[in-house]
């Protein structure tokens, strides 16, 4: 079992760090339990990372051919590559949420497929059933992850393009998000090298992937910084409210966040973590279940 030992030399918050890896309660690939644990899928083959803090490092363990791979990557995960220090607050609610803040910064698994596959699974649909489709896949098709948890690693696209359309339904995906998850699979050898470009157009070349997904994906894949989530229900709405009082769509979004590039997705994280969020007033909506068709 290989072993790490790294010092952040900067303010650092685990939990703020990694916490976007988690896809909804009860992700089979991602734990809390005594630190904070991870599957994937790397270069090397399937791993499984744990990291820990302690009073003045981070403590890091390995299980897997992925293992090593993981524990070379763990400075970038962890956000040693993110440029914090040129990024300028214009508004003084985003300034104190960074005051407040000082260990949130931007990590970089500097892999694509895992973050991709979910991406497309919350595509136009709510987080509680992207959520839902994600557990049931990595339950049912992901292979036992190496180390003593009892994670599954996401499954690889060539176990994807296995599926028959049955099993397709019984995880409650629909055909859109279907077709679109089987597009990058049969190019997913050739997208991760969008990690190593930082290049949100090549990802945007495959049929049914757009801004939103290719930003969500870089967010995490390269903690790129400037990634804004474009098209997504709640991001303009809370940061319209956020920095005005008022709502607003992405283009008023983008206006309002044209002082900070080429850093708008850090504003915006600095706001979704002080939890500034529009109140909402409307019933809930109920979700489809696509396993009922």
């Amino acid at each position: 079992m290989p072993s790490r030992s790294w010092t952040p030399p900067f303010p650092f918050d685990l939990g703020a760090v990694l916490g976007p890896l988690r896809r909804g309660p009860g992700d089979p690939s991602f734990s809390t339990e005594g630190g904070i644990w991870f599957a994937a899928n790397t270069p090397c083959g399937p791993g499984t990372l744990h990291v820990r803090r302690t009073s003045d490092a981070v403590e890091a363990e390995a299980w897997g051919d992925g293992g090593l791979w993981l524990l070379d990557g763990l400075p970038a995960l962890l956000g040693a590559d993110d440029p914090l220090d040129e990024f300028v607050a214009h508004h003084p609610i985003v300034a104190e949420a960074r005051r407040q803040r000082p260990g949130l910064r931007l990590g970089a698994t500097n892999r694509v497929w895992d973050l991709l596959f979910a991406s497309i699974l919350e595509q136009k649909v709510t987080g509680k059933e992207a959520f839902r489709t994600w557990r049931e896949l990595g339950r049912r098709f992901g292979e036992p992850a190496p180390g003593p948890l009892a994670l599954k690693v996401p499954p690889t696209p060539h176990r994807l393009l296995a599926l028959q359309d049955w099993e397709w339904h019984q995880c409650g995906l629909d055909g859109a998000r279907r077709r679109t998850l089987i597009n990058a699979a049969q190019v997913a050898h050739r997208l991760e090298k969008a990690a190593e470009m930082r290049s949100r157009e090549l990802l945007e070349k495959v049929p049914g992937i757009g801004v939103w997904t290719s930003a969500e994906v870089a967010q995490r894949s390269w903690g790129d910084p400037d990634a804004v989530s474009v098209g997504d229900y709640h991001v303009a709405k809370n940061v319209g409210w956020a920095l005005t009082g008022t709502p607003t769509d992405d283009d008023g979004m983008m206006e309002l966040l044209e002082p900070y590039k080429p850093q708008r997705h850090r504003a915006v994280r600095y706001l979704e973590a002080a939890g500034m969020q529009r109140p909402r007033r409307a019933p809930r909506f109920s979700p489809r279940d696509y396993r009922k068709f």
